[in-house]
C-alpha cells in the first residue's frame, strides 16, 4: 500500500506535466507563426495614406476600395500652361540629383477617387485599361521608386489619357490637389486624344501649370521642344490581333487607305487617284452590310467586298494616313505593325518621339495640298529603299509603338536622356534594329555598327570616275595594317561602278567628260556665288589656298618630306 501510494504519487505524476510542457510549447509556437502570417497580410493589403511608401499596383487595392476625395468648387485650378516650358526654366533637375546608374527615378500617386461636393466622379470612365496598364509598366521598372524624397518625377494616378471623358475643371482642381504639385514641377502627364469638338485642340486642354505633357496629338504650335513629348495614339488592335513580321517586297497593292472618317475633298482627292491608277490604288471605307454581330472596327469595304482589318494592311506597300479631327492617328500604330510604309499627310503634326527616331526611314511624309501628287512621288521611291523603310516601319512598332509599357518606356528614356546626356543614348541605339543580317552593303545608313574583333578603321572613298587614280589610292590605302574595311561611294549615277576591289583597266575612260572641263561650269557656278552674295549683302567668302594632301602617292618626294605639320594656308 506504501508502496503503492508512494509510486502514484510520484511515477504517474510526472506523464501529465510532461504532455503540459508540450503543449505548451506547440501552442507558443503556432501563436508566433500565426502572428507573423497576420503581421504580414496587413502590411501588404492595409491601405497607405497618400505619401506612403507602398507598392503601386492595382492588384493589391480595387479602384472602388480608394480614398474618396471631395473637391470643393472654391478649389483652386492650375494656369492653363506655360508655352514658354523649357527643361532649365520649368523643371527641377536638381531633384534628379547624381546616381550611379544615371537614371531618373518615378514616384507614382497612390489611387484616389475625385468627385466634386455632389458626387459626381471627374471623369465618366475612372481608370483605364490603357492607363493602368501604363502604371503598371511603370511601377514594374527600374525607373520606379516607392520613396516620394527621392524621387524626380511625379506621375499622377488620375487617368487624362481621353480628354472626351474628362470635366476639365474639377480635372485641374484634382491636379492642383496633388501632395507635392508645386505647379506641376517636375509632374508628367499622359494624353492621347487632346481636344474636343468644335476646334479640337491638338494639346490637352486640362490647366496644368508647368506639367511635362506626353501628348498624341502635339501640332507644332503647341508643342514645346525639348519638354514635351509627342507620343503616338495607342491602337486598341495591338492587344487583340497579332500579325505575323512579313518580309520586305513588293505587295500586292502599291496604295491602301483604310481610314473610314476622313474628310470629304480628301476622300473625293484619292478617289480620283484611283480611277488614274486602277488596281494599284485600293481605298476602303466603312462597311455597310455586315451581319449581325460582326465588329465593325475589324471590318473594311470596297464596292461591297469585305476586309479583314488590320490583316489587309500587309498586302499593300504604302499606307496613307490622313488627318482626321486629331492630328494623332491610332490608324499610324496598325500600319507600323503591319510592316507598311506610311504615307503621312497631316500637316504641322509632330511624328511620335521624333525627338530621337528618324522618321526618313521608315515613313513619307507628304504635304496635304501635294495629295493628286502622291502616287507620282512614291513612284519615284526605289524599290530597294521601300524595302528598308517596310523594315524599318515594323521594328519601330515593335520597339515603341507595341504596348503601352512601350509608350511609357519610350517616354521616361527621352526624359532621362535630357536629365543625364552625357548617358544618352545614340542616334544609332534609337534608330538601328539590334539584330540585322547584312549579305552587303546597300545603304550608308544601315551600315553595321559592331566593331571588327580585331582593331582596325574603315576607310571611305569618294569617287565620281576616275578609275586609275581610285585604284592607286586604294593600293596605298590597303598597306596600312591597321585598315579592317574599305568602303567606296561612287557619285557617278550614269555610269555603273567598274565590277571586282581587284585591279582594272578603263581604256575607253578619257578626261573630255569631267565636271571641271565644262566650259559652262565655271560661269554657272560664279553666277551662283554673286547671287548668293547679293542676297546675304556682302561677299561673306574668302580667297583662301589650302593643301590637305596626305597619301602624297604621286608626288616625287623623299619619304622624310611627305610629312606635313603644318598644313593650312599658304
Amino acid at each position: 500500500m506504501c508502496a503503492s501510494g508512494k509510486y502514484s504519487s510520484r511515477g504517474p505524476a510526472l506523464i501529465p506535466r510532461m504532455k503540459t510542457k508540450h503543449r505548451i510549447y506547440y501552442i507558443t509556437l503556432f501563436s508566433v507563426v500565426l502572428l507573423g502570417l497576420i503581421a504580414t497580410g496587413m502590411f501588404q493589403f492595409w491601405p497607405h495614406s497618400i505619401e506612403s511608401t507602398a507598392d503601386w499596383g492595382l492588384d493589391r487595392r480595387s479602384v472602388h476600395d480608394a480614398p474618396l476625395i471631395r473637391l470643393p468648387v472654391a478649389n483652386p485650378i492650375p494656369e492653363r500652361g506655360d508655352l514658354s516650358c523649357r527643361m532649365h526654366t520649368c523643371f527641377d533637375v536638381y531633384r534628379c540629383g547624381y546616381n550611379p546608374k544615371n537614371r531618373i527615378k518615378v514616384y507614382i500617386y497612390p489611387l484616389q477617387r475625385f468627385v466634386d461636393e455632389v458626387g459626381v466622379p471627374i471623369s465618366s470612365t475612372g481608370l483605364s485599361r490603357e492607363y493602368n496598364d501604363l502604371l503598371s509598366a511603370i511601377s514594374d521598372s527600374e525607373f520606379y521608386t516607392d520613396d516620394v524624397t527621392r524621387a524626380c518625377l511625379f506621375v499622377p494616378s488620375i487617368d487624362v489619357l481621353n480628354q472626351n471623358s474628362l470635366r476639365i475643371r474639377e480635372t485641374a482642381q484634382a491636379l492642383a490637389m496633388l501632395p507635392r504639385w508645386d505647379k506641376g514641377m517636375n509632374h508628367l502627364l499622359f494624353n492621347m486624344l487632346p481636344g474636343g469638338p468644335p476646334d479640337y485642340n491638338t494639346a490637352l486642354d486640362v490647366p496644368r501649370d508647368r506639367a511635362l505633357l506626353a501628348g498624341g496629338g502635339f501640332s507644332t504650335w503647341t508643342y514645346r521642344q525639348g519638354y514635351d513629348v509627342s507620343i503616338p495614339v495607342y491602337s486598341p488592335l495591338s492587344a487583340d490581333v497579332e500579325l505575323p513580321e512579313r518580309q520586305p517586297g513588293p505587295r500586292r497593292y502599291f496604295i491602301l487607305s483604310s481610314q473610314t472618317a476622313i474628310h470629304r475633298e480628301y476622300r473625293a482627292e484619292l478617289e480620283r487617284l484611283k480611277e488614274e491608277n486602277g488596281e494599284a490604288l485600293l481605298l476602303l471605307d466603312k462597311c455597310s452590310n455586315l451581319s449581325q454581330g460582326v465588329a465593325s472596327a475589324r471590318k473594311r469595304c470596297y464596292k461591297g467586298q469585305v476586309f479583314d482589318y488590320p490583316q489587309i494592311l500587309q498586302e499593300s506597300s504604302f499606307c496613307v494616313v490622313l488627318r482626321g479631327a486629331r492630328l494623332g492617328q491610332a490608324t499610324l500604330s496598325d500600319v507600323l505593325q503591319a510592316g507598311c510604309v506610311p504615307v503621312i499627310l497631316a500637316d504641322s503634326y509632330i511624328l511620335p518621339f521624333s525627338e530621337v527616331l528618324d522618321w526618313k526611314r521608315a515613313s513619307v511624309v507628304i504635304p496635304e495640298e501635294k495629295l493628286p501628287e502622291m502616287y507620282t512621288i512614291l513612284k519615284s521611291i526605289p524599290h530597294r529603299q521601300v524595302e528598308e523603310m517596310q523594315r524599318q516601319a515594323r521594328w519601330f512598332w515593335d520597339a515603341y509603338f507595341s504596348s503601352m509599357k512601350a509608350i511609357g518606356m519610350t517616354t521616361l528614356q527621352i526624359i532621362n536622356d535630357r536629365i543625364y546626356p552625357y548617358a544618352a543614348r545614340t542616334y544609332e541605339q534609337w534608330n538601328n534594329p539590334p539584330l540585322v543580317k547584312w549579305s552587303s552593303v546597300n545603304s550608308p545608313l544601315f551600315l553595321p555598327l559592331i566593331p571588327p574583333r580585331s582593331p582596325g578603321f574603315t576607310a571611305v572613298v569618294l569617287t565620281y570616275d576616275r578609275i586609275e587614280s581610285l585604284f592607286r589610292v586604294i593600293t596605298e590605302i590597303s598597306k596600312v595594317p591597321s585598315l579592317a574595311k574599305l568602303l567606296v561611294v561612287w557619285n557617278n549615277q550614269n555610269k555603273s561602278p567598274p565590277e571586282g576591289e581587284k585591279k582594272f583597266k578603263c581604256p575607253e575612260c578619257t578626261a573630255i567628260d569631267g565636271l571641271s572641263l565644262d566650259q559652262t561650269h565655271m560661269v554657272e557656278r560664279s553666277e551662283c556665288i554673286n547671287k548668293f552674295a547679293s542676297v546675304f549683302g556682302t561677299m561673306p567668302l574668302k580667297v583662301v589656298e589650302h593643301r590637305a594632301d596626305p597619301v602624297l602617292y604621286k608626288d616625287d618626294f623623299p619619304e622624310k618630306l611627305k610629312s606635313f605639320p603644318n598644313i593650312g594656308s599658304l
